[in-house]
């Protein structure tokens, strides 16, 4: 994923009821109630949300900055990165792992203070990053290497490289032994074996071309694939098969997928976010929201969080929405109904 210069927001959403009950037949009608501005100087690019420390990571060139997700605070940074790009978490071992781009490695810091604790060479434009808790096996995407790094999260060293076959840009976990990417010059998803560390399958995602973000509903065993050609491509894991597509807007860069609403999401270029509901596992109706923030380029999460310009992290319902999670400009959305 490229990175870009200032900082932008995250769009954060309210989990709403469904699609069918929504008094307005929408998805939920999200609307913007807040932003938080977190300053400081260097492009950016990935959000993670740390689900056990309340706090947030987000790539911020030459380091990983970290705020509290309730105040907006900065609570210290992740130093040494050199083109930070994507972040994962391993809470057994309690350690994270930041992709370094421009010099093709992964580090490998501590949880709790931030040290830095090693650095392990990956392969080129080593970018997106995941951690499977199924293979205990932390993945990173290096897109020019048209190759998946093997990481051991306990010592951060390299364990292999994992030829794909073409320029992967995201992935998935489906938390049962099996990783899934986005090869974004071949138009594919690849599936790879976590646990013996190689591909096993690959499928078209035609008509979907430049797929970028990606999600996934694990109940349903769907991936879903923004792609450049302006569609949100939804593919079956079971056989390989494009079962659906759904307008986006235009430069999607980010998407996720909330399992409590059944509401997929696409992160856009053009300075909005597209949300589809999924009624069947075989039909997604899109929404497009009346609300467009001015059109940065977005930016993506591993874990259901859109980071960047425009992005979306489900909170629970409240009355009173406050904010619980940010960063660049962060913004938080409500139900208005």
């Amino acid at each position: 994923m490229s990175t870009h210069r200032i900082l932008g927001a995250l769009l954060a959403a309210a989990a709403s009821v469904p699609l069918a009950a929504s008094p307005r037949g929408q998805a939920g009608g999200y609307a913007i109630v807040a932003t938080y501005p977190v300053g400081e100087e260097g492009s950016w690019d990935y959000l993670i949300p740390d689900t056990v420390g309340h706090r947030l990571f987000v790539s911020r060139s030459t380091r990983i900055m970290v705020v509290d997700e309730a105040t907006g605070k900065v609570l210290g940074d992740v130093p040494g990165i050199n083109g930070a790009h994507g972040i994962a978490m391993d809470y057994a071992t309690r350690h994270g792992f930041a992709t370094s781009g421009n010099d093709s490695s992964v580090v490998m810091f501590d949880l709790g203070s931030l040290a830095v604790l090693g650095r392990s060479p990956a392969d080129v434009d080593a970018d997106a990053i995941l951690y499977d808790p199924a293979s205990k096996h932390v993945f990173t995407m290096n897109g020019d290497g048209n190759t998946s790094s093997v990481i051991d999260p306990v010592t951060g060293k390299r364990i292999l490289n994992i030829p794909l076959g073409g320029k992967p840009e995201y992935g998935v976990t489906a938390n049962d032994g099996m990783v899934y990417i986005n090869l974004t010059d071949k138009n594919e998803i690849v599936e790879i074996d976590a646990v013996a560390m190689r591909v096993l399958r690959r499928w078209s995602l035609a008509p979907c071309t430049g797929p970028s973000g990606l999600a996934i509903d694990r109940a349903h065993h769907l991936l879903i694939s923004g792609c450049h050609s302006g569609v949100m491509a939804i593919s079956s894991i079971a056989d390989g098969k494009v079962v659906t597509t759904v307008p986006i807007g235009s430069g999607v860069d980010a998407n996720a997928f909330d399992p409590a609403t059944g509401n997929a999401f696409s992160s856009n270029g053009d300075g909005t976010l597209t949300i589809a509901h999924e009624d069947s596992p075989t039909t997604f109706r899109a929404w497009r929201p009346r609300w467009a923030p001015r059109p940065w380029r977005s930016t993506r999460s591993s874990t259901g969080c859109f980071s960047g310009r425009h992005g979306i992290r489900p909170l629970r319902r409240r009355r009173h929405p406050r904010p619980a999670a940010g960063e660049g400009g962060r913004r938080w959305f409500r139900d208005p109904s």
